[in-house]
């Protein structure tokens, strides 16, 4: 697409112009550079903080939309979940219990479960309280030697739960729901777990606390679930195979737990009707729905907002370089546009001249603030040492909102110098 002659001679002449002032140029370039880089700042900091927010959000909570419901503490708690959710693929009932995978009757090397960069793990003794009252609960590792055993939270699922909790697979595969289930439960660590297996050589045996016997898991997959905590995944019906469905939840790893698509909204009641029927206390019962990805890109709105704002401050004070520079510029050239304007120049082209200078001077800092942010965040992923900078490119967002400031501010310094160059009389001229 070919420019048109006014705009082509438009830039040619504030081209010429930018070069003939270099030094004045430069002055008010330093400025807005200044301004264009907070921007470019703002929107690059505001980027990659979304994205190390929202990351892991659907995988520790929920896809937005999710109802989650928390059954009360009971006995039958999650054997009414798992009947009335059968044959049912909008809802997945979720038992949290423990295991511990390695050498039997040895202390594991994570007590309760915790992140192995936790010194000490979790102590499972203390006090409990529930409806009924509180009592003691005892450490089941007091007095076990320690040996190579890692302890994880399992949950048991009685379907796939990646439809509310979108888990990336790292390896292997996922739990399979279709086929008939095996003696051996088929398990699925979370990267947490697995950093636990590389690290000690653990033996295949799995002990779960109310099982008739110890289990020989198959590890056949695993994802990253967004924890810092060891985690596996089972079926349900493979572990009903080794253990009554009543203690397939353990109130220490949380219970029962049921996830609800938009669809399934009225199992919540049915749910509440069934435990109130077989005596379960329905007060404890709470659920939620996930919001939790709206709300946190609401807080980033607020805050990018906010920042963008004195990002402005600092970007007008450019403006105003550029205004002071393109008054006193046409100012000096007042016999120049005089004599144009008298050769016929219109004062559309001429006012055309004197935009374009800033307009230039505007994308040239654009693009030098939009380099030393791309260089800056560089050199930060790779003298910082975080988890946020690691392999991070440069927001291609950043990169527009610098061209657009410095879009703005040419315009906006430039505006009022290309009006008052528009309004020179031709008889200027003849007074010079």
């Amino acid at each position: 697409m070919r420019m048109s002659g006014r705009l082509r001679s438009s830039l040619i002449i504030g081209g010429q112009g930018i070069r003939a002032r270099k030094l004045r140029t430069f002055l008010s370039m330093v400025s807005l550079f200044l301004g264009v880089l907070a921007v470019v700042a703002v929107q690059a900091g505001s980027e990659i903080a979304q994205r190390a927010m929202l990351a892991d959000i659907e995988l520790q909570n929920g896809v937005d939309g999710t109802t989650r419901v928390y059954l009360p503490q009971h006995a039958q708690s999650a054997e009414i979940a798992l009947d009335s959710l059968a044959g049912r693929d909008d809802a997945v009932s979720v038992s949290m219990g423990g295991a511990i995978i390695g050498e039997p009757g040895v202390a594991p090397l994570n007590p309760g479960g915790a992140p192995f960069d936790v010194p000490g793990g979790y102590s499972r003794g203390g006090s409990y309280c529930d409806a009924s009252g509180c009592f003691e609960m005892e450490d089941p590792n007091a007095g076990l030697p320690s040996g190579q055993a890692i302890e994880v939270s399992l949950t048991s699922l009685s379907g796939d739960i990646r439809e509310f909790k979108p888990f990336r697979q790292a390896s292997g595969d996922w739990l399979d729901f279709q086929s008939a289930p095996a003696l051996a439960p088929r398990i699925v660590v979370n990267t947490a777990a697995a950093d636990g297996f590389e690290m000690y050589d653990i033996p295949a045996e799995m002990a779960v606390s109310g099982a008739t016997a110890n289990m020989t898991p198959q590890i056949i997959g695993v994802v990253d679930d967004g924890g810092s905590a060891p985690m596996a995944y089972v079926r349900t019906d493979e572990m009903l195979n080794w253990m009554p469905v009543s203690e397939t939840a353990d109130p220490f790893f949380g219970g029962v737990e049921v996830f609800l698509a938009p669809s399934a909204v009225d199992m919540e009641q049915l749910l509440r009707s069934k435990l109130s029927a077989v005596g379960a206390d329905v007060d404890q019962m709470g659920s939620w729905m996930v919001t939790s990805k709206a709300d946190a890109e609401e807080q980033l709105a607020v805050m990018r907002l906010i920042f963008l704002s004195l990002a402005g401050l600092v970007l007008l004070i450019g403006v105003a370089g550029i205004l002071n520079v393109g008054l006193a510029t046409v100012g000096e050239r007042v016999e120049e546009f005089a004599l144009r304007r008298a050769v016929g120049m219109s004062r559309l082209l001429l006012a055309g001249i004197v935009l374009a200078e800033t307009l230039l001077t505007g994308l040239i800092t654009a693009a030098a603030a939009i380099g030393a942010g791309a260089l800056g965040l560089q050199a930060l992923s790779m003298f910082v040492s975080t988890p946020v900078l690691q392999d991070v490119a440069f927001p291609w967002q950043a990169g527009v909102s610098g061209v657009i400031a410095g879009l703005v501010a040419g315009i906006l310094g430039g505006l009022i110098p290309a009006i008052r160059a528009a309004r020179i009389p031709i008889a200027t001229v003849m007074r010079a």
